[in-house]
């Protein structure tokens, strides 16, 4: 089996998937254009049906199926496959749609002009000929190929072990390039690179990174990004269009057509009116038309990154050179091919010079014979037969068998002094050119003067404009969330507990406002009418932030509980949400106040608290914690308005302190900030807030006493101080403060949560304020309901318009 196997892998990569370094060509195109030649069906007859060259190709040099034969020959005539299309075909050949061509019985195909340059000198014993398969005929092993086609028209096939890609390039530059290598046979890639920019598709495109260009020039295998030629119209209504007129090498258009309508048909991205294919016989044109006010460039740009109006393309240059599958760089393409040159003009000069010895030595010969016409005459009339006569001039004037056999075929007419003086003038022009074939054989610049003659002949008759431009960078494609994220209102929810989601407003309006899905002792910590476009930070009691766009946001019912989020980020068992705010951008000029219960504040700018590219994975330090126990009790978020406020900061022992928020000092992110207060021994922050003397506070004690108070009980001091007592002592069982809140509503209800689960309403403005000494008015049970250990604002059902 390794034995077969090794003999099929030889087949496929000498004599079927790879083209031969000297003329581009795999064997099945190169019979195909032998047999097209050999027939007579060139560019300057008729066409023929393609089901007859076809069967001729077929029957005497490539035994497979007709319809691999077939398909070469299609790929070899569609402009939009090669730079140079090498057959001319009638009827439909395919298109970019991906469409299949008509049955061969119905087209009609011949050679094309530049078609006679591969074939050029192959009756001048120039390049070498096997046996076909059935051993009843010639083919060639190789074509003279006077320009160089495997360069011009790339080539793509996969055999055992080896592929191959290599792209399409302008005729004028290679030519170029071999022309300058002719002269500087040590030249450097990147001076080649004067001549050779990079590949020349077909169907045009931009070209971008001359890095990867080069790389795949010196060592055969290199990456280019290949990108759509598009523009962006302006149109009536406020509207824009995109208009394509060129998509990259060997993409299906109507599959790229398909997959931007498909965007916009799942909304992928918002702003896509409608995609039409305007492409018609004057050349390519898909319109992708807007909606109004869009951020076209930011669409285009998402286009170019999800669908294929933006490839890369990997050149993987591998050829048979030698009989063997080789990787190449340019310089080693070139000199092969150049020296393939060398060796064509070469043998066609041998053939030449053959052909003309020959005839001079018969027209040496018809000379001598009409200087003795007479005594010709005479001999051959005393012949008995022609070869007689032959026989007697070799034998009485000393002629050759060919001369002889020439004068006999002598025609009458010819004996004239006309025929003399033309035979002489042939002998002339004969020496003339003998001469002139022994140069070029004998002196290699001769030699390169004539290939390089030759090849400016073909610059003149074939060079065209380049139809790929060429970028030195490849473009950096940023995608804005404007473009990828629909602009959409929905509601958006934070729990204590770690829960997230998102519903629509009509999820939402259709639930029933107490309905919202959570765990039955978990509470909302953040509620609100929010944009998809929006970004979310929440902050925990440990320090750690957590960022989410809004549109990252599992999208669920209003009665799901939605995802927690230690499912992507690690949190503690025992880690809370405390705070949560929602921004438009993330570039606001606000800060965040931090608290923590072990007596530290600071300060935090926004900008320092912006998320980072593993924030889906791994949460960010806000506050570093300088005990392993300690908590942060307060997160708020300050606006210019704010700056003028106080803060106040109560104990559980007791204590409140007030001070100007301009004595807290802004710090890092990953900082602990300065002292808040200054706690005895035992004692601890319960909770901060920021205050105006017309402010007013609840708190709750730990024996389930309400007290409602102004924050001007609390005389505006300074930091780090221990503050005034905000309790009366009492000598049995004193009151200490659990948490306290800001009332903002008075017709808002705060909620107290106990230590077994327990839940109570206050409503503030059933209770009248008390003065600082005041230990409040007893609202729980602690016996039957346990002791209180948190109080919050209720956050009411929202207001869906």
């Amino acid at each position: 089996m390794g034995d077969r196997f090794a003999r099929y892998s030889k087949s496929i990569i000498q004599e079927r998937a790879l083209p031969d370094i000297r003329d581009g060509l795999k064997p099945v195109q190169r019979r195909i254009l032998y047999a097209m030649n050999k027939d007579g069906n060139t560019y300057d007859k008729g066409f023929r049906k393609s089901a007859k060259s076809v069967g001729n190709v077929m029957g005497n040099f490539h035994p497979h199926g007709d319809s691999s034969i077939y398909e070469a020959m299609v790929r070899m005539s569609q402009d939009w496959k090669v730079r140079e299309p090498l057959i001319e075909m009638h009827g439909n050949n395919g298109s970019m749609d991906g469409d299949p061509p008509a049955a061969m019985r119905y087209t009609e195909a011949r050679l094309s002009k530049i078609s006679g340059e591969m074939l050029r000198d192959i009756d001048k014993e120039t390049v070498d000929w096997v046996l076909n398969f059935d051993d009843t005929e010639y083919e060639p092993v190789v074509l003279p190929a006077r320009f160089p086609n495997l360069l011009v028209n790339g080539s793509t096939g996969i055999s055992a072990g080896y592929a191959t890609d290599i792209p399409p390039h302008n005729l004028g530059e290679v030519i170029d390039a071999i022309l300058y290598l002719q002269k500087h046979p040590n030249a450097s890639t990147e001076k080649l690179m004067d001549f050779v920019k990079g590949p020349d598709f077909p169907t045009g495109g931009i070209i971008q990174g001359v890095a990867g260009i080069k790389k795949a020039y010196e060592t055969g295998h290199g990456k280019i990004v290949v990108r759509s030629k598009t523009e962006i119209k302006p149109i009536r209504g406020n509207k824009s269009q995109i208009v394509v007129t060129e998509i990259p090498y060997e993409v299906n258009k109507a599959q790229l057509v398909k997959r931007i309508d498909e965007i916009r048909l799942t909304k992928k991205i918002e702003g896509i009116a409608e995609v039409r294919d305007e492409s018609d016989r004057d050349g390519l044109t898909i319109v992708i038309e807007l909606k109004r006010d869009v951020d076209s460039q930011g669409i285009l740009n998402y286009l170019f990154k999800n669908t294929d109006l933006q490839i890369s393309y990997t050149f993987n240059m591998v050829a048979i050179n030698n009989m063997r599958p080789e990787r190449v760089s340019l310089k080693q393409m070139l000199t092969a091919y150049l020296s393939f040159q060398q060796e064509v003009v070469k043998k066609r000069t041998e053939y030449d010079l053959k052909k003309a010895l020959a005839r001079q030595h018969i027209v040496d010969g018809l000379i001598k014979a009409l200087s003795i016409l007479d005594q010709v005459i005479k001999t051959i009339r005393a012949s008995k037969n022609r070869k007689d006569a032959r026989d007697n001039l070799v034998k009485t004037y000393d002629f050759s068998e060919q001369q002889a056999d020439a004068i006999v075929a002598l025609q009458l007419y010819r004996l004239t002094n006309t025929d003399v003086t033309q035979l002489e003038k042939e002998a002339a022009e004969l020496a003339k050119r003998i001469e002139e074939y022994r140069l070029i054989l004998n002196d290699d610049t001769e030699l390169n003067r004539i290939l390089a003659k030759e090849f400016r002949q073909i610059l003149k008759n074939y060079r065209n404009d380049r139809l790929s431009e060429i970028q030195a960078e490849i473009s950096d494609l940023k995608i804005s969330t404007t473009v990828t994220v629909p602009d959409e209102d929905v509601v958006a929810l934070v729990s204590y507990e770690g829960y997230i989601k998102r519903s629509s407003l009509r999820s939402y309006s259709a639930s029933s406002s107490d309905d919202s899905g959570l765990k039955e002792f978990d509470h909302p910590v953040f509620l609100a009418r929010v944009n998809t476009r929006d970004h979310l930070f929440m902050f925990t009691n440990k320090g750690n932030l957590i960022y989410r766009p809004v549109h990252e946001i599992a999208d669920v019912r209003w009665k799901d509980t939605g995802e927690h989020l230690s499912q992507t980020v690690g949190l503690d068992t025992d880690e809370q949400i405390i705070a949560a705010y929602s921004f438009k951008s993330l570039k606001e000029t606000g800060q965040f106040l931090i608290a923590t219960d072990d007596g530290y504040i600071k300060r935090v700018d926004f900008s320092n608290l912006t998320p980072g590219r593993t924030y889906k994975k791994h949460a960010f330090t806000y506050e570093k914690l300088k005990q392993k126990n300690a908590k942060v009790v307060m997160v708020k978020y300050l606006t210019l308005a704010d700056v003028a406020k106080d803060v106040l900061l109560m104990s559980h022992l007791g204590y409140g302190l007030k001070y100007d928020l301009g004595e807290i000092p802004v710090n890092g992110a990953r900082t602990t900030g300065v002292k808040s207060m200054n706690l005895g021994d035992n004692d601890f922050v319960v909770d901060a807030a920021v205050v105006t003397d017309d402010s007013e506070v609840a708190l709750v004690t730990q024996r389930g006493s309400f007290k409602k108070m102004k924050a001007s009980e609390v005389p505006t001091t300074s930091r780090a101080r221990r503050g005034v007592m905000v309790l009366r002592e009492l000598k049995n069982d004193p009151h200490r403060i659990a948490d306290f809140t800001l009332i903002e509503a008075n017709d808002a209800p705060l909620i107290i949560y106990t230590d077994r689960s327990r839940i109570h309403d206050i409503l503030p403005n059933e209770f009248n304020n008390s003065g600082r000494h005041s230990n409040g008015s007893f609202v729980i049970d602690i016996d039957a309901e346990g002791h209180p250990v948190a109080i919050k604002r209720k956050i009411l059902e929202l207001i869906i318009k």
